[in-house]
């Protein structure tokens, strides 16, 4: 059974938002420059793919089943300032005095948006789409696939790394464990054939 039919697209999208913000709290005034850099274009990444996923997917599938729903009209406005913020912010570099700042400002504003639709919107979405839920949750992976693709993952994966080294480096080790114990299993099954 595939993973993706116990998530819905509302436990995806709270993910989302703890990813988001597990970024932002590695953030630290003391931080190096790199992992400054790391840390806000790990976070700019995930709230721009999040952010499209919400409108191509999300939002419709929502707005066929409350149409004329206030509180769906103002997550688009909300997108857009969001990302109005991380025009502002991604030219910029850790050097400059206003970075931290204006990282935090948008942190503050990705913490209103959250807060709003975690409270208000999924719950709703909830009651609203549910025998759609699984399906629109494999739609958003294979989608995020694509925008993944799109926005470099070389870069997304270093700026990972940055961002979570201690995490990225408990991945990759149990990454290799399991191809190492893959690779044993197979030579198991292989020696128990040929005696």
């Amino acid at each position: 059974m595939n993973i993706l039919t116990f998530l819905s697209i509302t436990s995806m999208i709270r993910m989302d938002h703890t990813h988001v913000m597990a970024a932002f709290h590695r953030y630290r005034a003391e931080t190096s420059w790199p992992r400054k850099r790391a840390i806000v274009e790990l976070f700019c990444t995930a709230l721009e793919i999040h952010a499209q996923l919400e409108e191509e997917i999300f939002y419709p599938a929502l707005g066929e089943a409350m149409a004329g729903d206030e509180r769906l009209t103002k997550s688009k406005p909300e997108h857009d300032k969001i990302r109005e913020g991380i025009a502002i912010l991604l030219p910029m570099g850790p050097e400059d005095a206003a970075y931290g700042a204006r990282f935090m400002q948008l942190m503050r504003e990705v913490m209103h948006y959250v807060a709003d639709e975690e409270t208000v919107l999924l719950p709703t979405a909830e009651r609203a789409l549910t025998s759609q839920l699984s399906e629109l949750s494999v739609r958003m992976t294979k989608r995020r696939i694509q925008l993944v693709a799109q926005h470099r993952p070389t870069a997304i994966a270093a700026n990972t790394v940055g961002t979570f080294p201690l995490a990225s480096l408990a991945v990759v080790s149990l990454g290799a464990l399991a191809i190492v114990h893959g690779l044993r299993a197979a030579d198991a099954r292989r020696v128990g054939r040929l005696a």
